[in-house]
């Protein structure tokens, strides 16, 4: 399903964060988290987050599981698909909801629910971002040593940043790494219409074709067993490099 056919979230789709919103150094900071069936680690992952951030949106992509709930609880606001819709439209909700609820917020941070991301990489790259010297700052787990990253999926992101050179004219090292921060103008520019995971693919385009400034910068993935069970089996890699045919022939149009 592509993200025009998505059921956009009602008021009753939407929960505000269960202990409120406090003030923070980083109030002109918005992180964005797509999450699926992720009530096992979310809170983990979104209490680190509010620390620091004052405002964390989760979008439960028809989740079967309370992580909305786990989410909400740990200060996350939540919109809900009442349809599973894929990650890309699952962020394209998360960015739509926050640019229009956060006037203030002047950074949007791209971050993955089940544990693989740090809080002090996205810290970075939001100070890198407050430089205001590019519009996308863009995570990389290749720009330091990358043995931490399994083979098979070393070989399969490699493959993706060949295409990402090949459609783009971007020499990234790293095409498809969930951790990025955009200037509220950047997250305004996209339109993701990609549900799965070529959706990568398709924000890299607009980078490209919209002629954003743009910067990698070295991020440390954390691959624990639970991420492992949650995306990294062969057939994932699989549906992967289909999606990524999927983007090459509509950016080809």
């Amino acid at each position: 399903m592509s993200i025009d056919q998505r059921i956009v979230a009602p008021a009753g789709h939407i929960t505000s964060p269960a202990d409120g919103v406090e003030p923070s150094t980083y109030d002109d900071v918005c992180v964005v988290i797509p999450m699926l069936n992720e009530g096992a680690v979310i809170a983990d992952v979104v209490a680190p987050l509010r620390g620091l951030f004052s405002h964390i949106v989760c979008v439960d992509d028809g989740s079967t599981d309370d992580c909305a709930g786990a989410a909400a609880a740990a200060g996350a606001w939540v919109v809900r698909h009442p349809d599973n819709l894929g990650q890309g439209a699952a962020l394209q909700t998360g960015l739509d909801f926050a640019i229009r609820r956060f006037r203030q917020v002047r950074y949007f941070v791209t971050f993955d629910a089940d544990g693989q991301h740090r809080v002090e990489d996205a810290l970075a790259m939001v100070t890198e971002a407050r430089r205001g010297e590019v519009d996308v700052v863009l995570g990389s787990r290749f720009l330091e040593s990358a043995q931490h990253v399994p083979l098979a999926r070393r070989v399969l992101l490699r493959a993706a940043v060949s295409f990402t050179r090949l459609t783009t004219g971007l020499r990234l090292s790293d095409a498809h790494n969930g951790l990025r921060v955009f200037t509220r103008h950047a997250a305004a520019t996209l339109d993701i219409r990609l549900s799965g995971m070529a959706h990568a693919s398709e924000i890299l385009a607009v980078v490209a074709n919209q002629q954003l400034r743009y910067v990698e910068m070295p991020v440390h993935v954390v691959y624990t067993d639970y991420s492992r069970r949650k995306g990294q089996s062969p057939i994932n890699a699989v549906n992967i490099v289909f999606d990524l045919l999927v983007a090459r022939a509509r950016f080809a149009r």
